[in-house]
């Protein structure tokens, strides 16, 4: 098991492009009216996951790492030709068992039936053998091909900030794999952010938390996620915001264009592996020791003093954003059980534009149930199509 991103199969072989993304949902475009629905289904996917993780008595490390399971799987899959309700109950059994709080097979499929029968989806198909489960867990594993570690951005944002600069937060176990010890893998600043306004570390967990419900986590490396994460909320949050007392060429972002210049204002080189990454320090952060409760902070240049692409930070901030622009549109049967933040969405939706609420083209899970039937209908009339027309074919060159 590989405790450093760079030497792992996270890092080699799970972080993709769009092109490539898009490829791999070129089948599901064929049967879908507007490609659009897709983002809601891995919107409507995650929260099923969530849903059954609560259930289950799971932590958000496994439910992350079986929402992970879930996109890395359809990445060579389409939703129209494998029930993705099977494969949702069944990773979350894999995550359950990779990260070692094991559940037992029974109690994931009674779960799942409760999930997806009684949460208003009413799904009849689900089955009931044990068998089914295991036999979808050999296809779910052999896809992933083995590569069961997964990093994930709560370690990176629990290792650059704290609550308290004299006790920093522990990391009781939560975070799952992590980093090695010493001068961090994506940068070589000492000490930590310390967040101490109210909410603000937790409005950082909880974006972290949303963007599972998209791919970004098959785009970008868990930390520039996190590091993402860090400045929204420094942005967003209306506490941080009052305490950076920023320079005019940092200010606050009126929209979305903007919130990239903001950022790369700042541009440090781009981020490389550990063997390739120099050895640099902002000047306020030559200290091992974490600030005192007296010293002044500059979150802006604790968060340049970072060897990563701030660019690349800022293009994943705007899909973050327009991540919560979906969000806004969609409406679940049962909000109150959803993990989605409130508090992150509000800002989101200020700062993207939808201080409308985002009325228009309301998407709930009856009407994707719908999309993701007709899809299956349509795909199944593609292959009665194809058989027909090959044994067309195969009777003409009888005949000659």
């Amino acid at each position: 098991m590989a405790t450093d991103f760079w030497a792992s199969s996270h890092y080699k072989r799970w972080i993709f492009d769009r092109a490539t993304l898009s490829q791999a949902r070129a089948e599901d475009l064929l049967h879908v009216e507007d490609p659009e629905h897709l983002d809601f289904l891995a919107i409507f996917f995650a929260n099923l996951i969530a849903k059954l993780g609560k259930r289950l008595q799971l932590k958000q490390r496994v439910i992350a790492t079986a929402t992970v399971f879930l996109r890395r799987f359809y990445v060579k899959n389409s939703y129209c030709e494998i029930d993705p309700f099977i494969v949702i109950a069944t990773c979350c059994y894999v995550a359950a068992k990779a990260e070692e709080s094991p559940v037992h097979i029974k109690t994931v499929l009674s779960e799942a039936r409760t999930v997806f029968n009684q949460e208003g989806y009413n799904l009849k198909s689900f089955p009931n053998e044990n068998s089914r489960l295991a036999e979808m867990e050999f296809y779910l594993v052999d896809d992933l091909e083995c590569d069961l570690t997964v990093f994930h951005p709560y370690r990176t944002l629990m290792a650059l900030c704290s609550k308290d600069p004299v006790n920093p937060a522990s990391e009781d176990g939560e975070l799952g794999v992590g980093i090695v010890e010493g001068s961090r893998y994506w940068g070589t600043g000492e000490g930590k952010l310390i967040l101490r306004e109210d909410g603000a570390l937790q409005m950082a967990w909880f974006i972290i938390n949303d963007t599972y419900r998209s791919e970004l986590c098959l785009l970008y490396p868990p930390h520039i996620i996190a590091i993402a994460a860090i400045y929204l909320t420094l942005v967003l949050n209306e506490k941080t915001r009052a305490t950076l007392n920023l320079q005019p060429s940092y200010s606050m972002p009126s929209n979305s264009s903007s919130l990239q210049s903001a950022l790369t204002s700042t541009t440090t080189p781009s981020y490389q592996s550990p063997a390739a990454a120099p050895s640099r320090r902002s000047s306020r952060q030559t200290s091992k020791h974490p600030p005192s409760v007296a010293s002044a902070q500059d979150p802006i240049e604790f968060l340049a003093g970072l060897n990563v692409s701030m660019p690349l930070v800022a293009t994943c901030a705007q899909e973050i954003i327009s991540l919560y622009a979906l969000l806004d549109r969609y409406s679940e049967d049962a909000p109150a059980s959803s993990s989605f933040s409130p508090t992150a969405h509000t800002a989101m939706r200020d700062l993207s534009g939808g201080a409308d609420g985002g009325v228009q083209g309301i998407v709930t899970p009856a009407m994707l149930m719908a999309i993701l039937t007709r899809m299956r209908e349509l795909k199944i009339q593609d292959m009665h199509s194809g058989d027909k027309k090959a044994s067309a074919v195969a009777d003409l060159l009888e005949k000659v």
